[in-house]
């Protein structure tokens, strides 16, 4: 095989990639033509002026929502689907460098979007470069995508759906290798019915998080804790509360969390019978793939539906729940929808949507996969990983024929969205390698 990743391609990269994250690129206000505010937007234009440097076409949609950059003539167009943004560093004090700072130490490079997306899709361009500078020539254009709204919504690329013609293949360079080439449906809604006079609650979460705590502080308390104590649920009692212990994990694995809002619900439901939501809590119980709402909902690609529970509100005039499914990619989502809607309704319970993103599947045996794993197991004698599933979400799914692909190796470690997250030069290199094999054998050979 062709060597096409040099100490000097990758000093390169590296000194581009620390343009980009001296950049605080976090959602904020909205401001003229900078829809998740100016770190996004000026982030967009870093790269987007890097790529330009390295003989790419490029362009800013005019609203600020994304960019691309183009490089190559062909029928079909290879996508390479990144983002811009990313979460704040958060406690400022639990980070040994400067967040918005490249800093190279003990082998890896430190800096909020190391991993996660800026130096995946810094190494992808590159890998790119690397290519052409051997004086290959492309038989496909190659675009690369840059969202600035991965980590709230994602509007940056519903906006560029909505006016950019479909790539033809893709990957999005924004989670693990071997490949992902199937994500469950991601749909998150709330269940709202009547609310109490009797009985208050305010116990919010995230919807994509299983919440590991419920806090009680409402009246007849000694009922409340001997109906908890009843189920075996574990429970503290405070001063003037109660504390449900549960187990949180992230809602795509929310089978191996303990719901904790869900507990307290249940024994609720025993305190205050004629409460309707409490006694959908009581029917849902504490299976997670809401098998006693709806039966069993899976498939023979991706398993089984998972169902979250993850806040629970009561005022005067309603009671509201969130809640996160992931959806088995060969599940019908309306017929799911209006199952759930008919299952809930018995409960007094009316379903309303808040945000669906549809599923991700491209069989194992598509040349795109075929062709990706082979290089993978080739460049890395790996011939364990297999191509995996996931409950979780990546830009891939918002393209035709696209997978997850990288950046980070099975062995890398994770520090996505933490303090002092870093990527290795040596996984870099190793993903730089991998990049650049992939994209010669689907873009040139």
């Amino acid at each position: 095989m062709e060597k096409f990743i040099t100490d000097e391609i990758q000093n390169e990269a590296i000194e581009d990639l620390s343009k980009i994250v001296g950049i605080a690129s976090y959602n904020e206000k909205a401001e003229s033509k900078a829809p998740f505010g100016k770190g996004p937007k000026k982030a967009l234009e870093q790269v987007l002026a890097i790529t330009e440097k390295l003989g790419f076409k490029t362009y800013e949609d005019p609203d600020g929502y994304y960019g691309y950059a183009d490089i190559g003539t062909g029928d079909q167009t290879f996508g390479i689907v990144g983002h811009m943004d990313e979460v704040p560093a958060g406690n400022l004090e639990a980070w040994d460098v400067e967040p918005y700072k490249l800093t190279e130490k003990d082998g890896k490079l430190y800096g909020r979007g190391t991993q996660d997306d800026k130096g995946p899709t810094m190494s992808a361009i590159y890998a790119i470069k690397a290519i052409l500078d051997k004086g290959y020539k492309l038989n496909k254009k190659i675009r690369v995508i840059f969202g600035t709204d991965e980590e709230i919504l994602w509007r940056c690329l519903a906006e560029y759906n909505k006016k950019e013609d479909s790539i033809d293949l893709g990957i999005a360079p924004d989670a693990e290798f071997p490949l992902i080439y199937a994500e469950k449906g991601l749909q998150q809604s709330y269940l709202v019915g009547p609310g109490s006079k009797e009985l208050h609650l305010d116990l919010e979460n995230a919807f994509n998080a299983v919440p590991g705590k419920a806090v009680y502080d409402g009246p007849k308390q000694t009922e409340v804790f001997e109906a908890l104590k009843k189920h075996g649920f574990e429970a503290d009692k405070k001063d003037n509360s109660i504390e449900v212990h549960g187990k949180s994990v992230h809602a795509m694995n929310a089978p191996e969390g303990v719901n904790a809002v869900v507990r307290l619900g249940i024994a609720l439901a025993e305190v205050y019978p004629q409460i309707k939501v409490l006694q959908f809590l009581k029917a849902f119980g504490e299976d997670a793939n809401g098998t006693n709402l709806l039966g069993d909902v899976s498939d023979d690609v991706s398993g089984k539906l998972t169902f979250n529970i993850s806040s629970l509100k009561i005022t005067d005039d309603e009671s509201r729940m969130q809640i996160d499914l992931r959806i088995p990619v060969k599940i019908d989502h309306d017929q799911l929808v209006q199952q759930i809607s008919d299952a809930v309704a018995k409960f007094g319970l009316k379903y309303e949507n808040f945000d669906y993103v549809a599923p991700l599947y491209v069989p194992t045996d598509s040349e795109l996969v075929k062709t990706l794993m082979s290089t993978y197991q080739d460049l890395t004698g790996d011939m364990k990983s297999q191509p995996a599933i996931s409950g979780g979400a990546t830009f891939a799914r918002t393209m035709h024929n696209c997978v997850a692909f990288g950046g980070m190796l099975p062995t890398t470690p994770d520090f996505m969205h933490q303090a002092n997250e870093n990527w290795s030069k040596a996984d870099m290199r190793k993903a730089m390698e991998i990049f650049a094999e992939a994209i010669y054998r689907l873009c040139v050979k």
